[in-house]
C-alpha cells in the first residue's frame, strides 16, 4: 500500500473520473445506465431499496465483504448533486486495477453501501425537495417520504459503523472568518440537545480530524466546520442517534469552478480517504479537539464579486462605495441560465469574494439598487466571467 494514498488518487483521477458526467444537471436518467453495467455482480451487487414518489428506482450498490459495514447516500436534496457523481467516479475507481492493493484492503476489511441518488425527483427539475415538496433530510422522524423511509429501514436492517451524509452547501461559505471559500465541510452531527460526545460521535469527529488535515496538504485554509445545532427530525442526527458514527460533508465552492468539477474531486479525495482510515482503524489516533480546531462555516461573507470604490450619483449626492455581486442560477422547464445581481452596497471592507475589482472612483450614472441587474455594471469595468 502506498504511503502516498492521496498523491495517488490525484494522479490517476482523469484515468477513473467518470466522463460522461461534467456538469451539475445530473439526472436519475444520467445515473441508470452507469448502474445497469455494472449488474453483473462482478465487483458491486446492484439492488433497490425502493421508490421516489413518482416511480424512479431507488438503487443500492454494495462493495466488499468485510466486517465494517459503512453507507454512503448522495442528492437527498436534488439540487446538490456533487457527491454524486464523486460516488460514480469511486464507482470506477475500485474497479481500476491500478488501485488492486487498495480495493483488497477496503474490500476484505469493509463492506460500503451506496446509495447515488435519493431524490431523483428532485434531481429531475433540479430543486432541493422531493415531488411533494417535502425535505427528505427534515423527514428522519415522521417518515413520510417513500425516499426517506427507505433509507432509513435500510439503514435500521444493516446498522452500519459509519455514515456519510453527502450535501452541497452554497459557494458563499467561507472557512471562517476568513477569505477562503469552504470548499468542504464536516459535521459530527449531534444525537441529542446537549451535544453530547459518546464514542460513535468522537469516532466521527476523530475521521474528520484525520481527513482535515489531509486536504490541510491540498486546499490548506479551505475547511470549515458545519453547525452541529441539534435538529431530531434530520437524517445526520438521527442516524447518529442510532449508534452509528455520522459524517456530513457539504460540498461548497472553489475558484473559477461553476460545475464543481474541482469540489467533486476533493469529494472523492476525501471519501477514499475514509475508506482507507476506516479499513485500518487509525482514526482511532486522532483527537477530537482537531476536529473542533476547525473554523466554523460563516455564511454569505463571500461575494462573486465585489467592485471597490465605485463613486455613484443619487440625485443630487455623489458617493464612494463597494458593490457585492452574486451570480444566481434560474432553472425553469429543465433549462438553466444565470444572472448578475446586485446583493449589498456600501462599506464591504469586512468581506471578501472569488473575483475583486477596484473601480477607482470611476463614476456611474445608473441608477442602481439591491437586486439589481448587474451585467451592465461589470460590462462597464470591462469584467469578464
Amino acid at each position: 500500500m502506498s504511503n502516498n494514498f492521496s498523491d495517488k488518487i490525484l494522479e490517476h483521477y482523469s484515468d477513473f473520473s467518470e466522463k460522461s458526467i461534467l456538469n451539475r444537471f445530473i439526472k436519475h436518467r444520467t445515473i441508470v445506465p452507469l448502474i445497469k453495467k455494472r449488474t453483473n455482480g462482478e465487483v458491486f451487487e446492484v439492488s433497490e431499496i425502493g421508490h421516489s414518489l413518482e416511480n424512479r428506482i431507488l438503487y443500492l450498490l454494495k462493495y466488499g465483504n468485510g466486517k465494517t459495514k459503512i453507507l454512503v447516500w448522495s442528492q437527498m436534496h436534488g439540487d446538490e448533486p456533487t457527491a454524486t457523481a464523486a460516488i460514480f467516479d469511486i464507482f470506477n475507481f475500485l474497479e481500476n486495477s491500478v488501485f488492486s492493493a487498495e480495493q483488497k484492503l477496503i474490500s476484505e476489511k469493509c463492506t460500503v453501501y451506496f446509495v447515488p441518488m435519493l431524490n431523483p425527483d428532485g434531481a429531475e427539475v433540479f430543486k432541493r425537495r422531493n415531488a411533494a415538496d417535502i425535505d427528505i433530510n427534515r423527514d428522519a422522524l415522521a417518515l413520510q417520504t417513500p425516499e426517506g423511509k427507505s433509507l432509513m429501514q435500510f439503514c435500521k436492517q444493516i446498522k452500519p459503523d459509519f455514515a456519510f451524509n453527502l450535501h452541497d452547501q452554497e459557494i458563499y461559505y467561507s472557512a471562517g472568518d476568513t477569505k477562503y471559500p469552504a470548499v468542504l465541510s464536516f459535521l459530527a452531527p449531534a444525537f441529542d440537545p446537549q451535544k453530547t460526545c459518546n464514542t460513535s460521535r468522537e469516532n466521527s469527529m476523530k475521521l474528520i480530524a484525520a481527513l482535515n488535515r489531509m486536504l490541510q496538504n491540498y486546499i490548506p485554509n479551505r475547511i470549515g466546520r458545519y453547525s452541529d445545532d441539534y435538529i431530531p427530525s434530520a437524517f445526520g442526527d438521527a442516524v447518529q442517534k442510532c449508534g452509528t458514527s455520522t459524517i456530513l460533508i457539504e460540498s461548497g465552492g472553489f475558484y473559477n469552478d461553476t460545475e464543481k468539477q474541482f469540489v467533486r474531486k476533493m469529494n472523492v479525495l476525501s471519501l477514499l480517504t475514509a475508506f482507507k482510515t476506516i479499513a485500518l482503524n487509525t482514526f482511532d489516533d486522532e483527537n477530537i479537539n482537531d476536529y473542533l480546531s476547525i473554523p466554523l462555516n460563516k455564511k454569505n461573507k463571500l461575494f462573486d464579486v465585489i467592485i471597490k470604490n465605485i463613486t455613484l450619483k443619487f440625485n443630487d449626492f455623489t458617493l464612494t462605495a463597494d458593490i457585492g455581486i452574486r451570480q444566481k442560477m434560474i432553472v425553469f422547464d429543465n433549462l438553466n441560465s444565470s444572472k448578475w445581481l446586485i446583493e449589498d452596497i456600501g462599506d464591504l471592507k469586512n468581506f471578501n469574494a472569488y473575483t475583486e475589482i477596484d473601480a477607482n472612483s470611476q463614476f456611474i450614472s445608473q441608477k442602481i439598487n439591491i437586486g439589481s441587474d448587474a451585467t451592465d455594471i461589470l460590462q462597464i469595468l470591462n469584467f469578464s466571467s
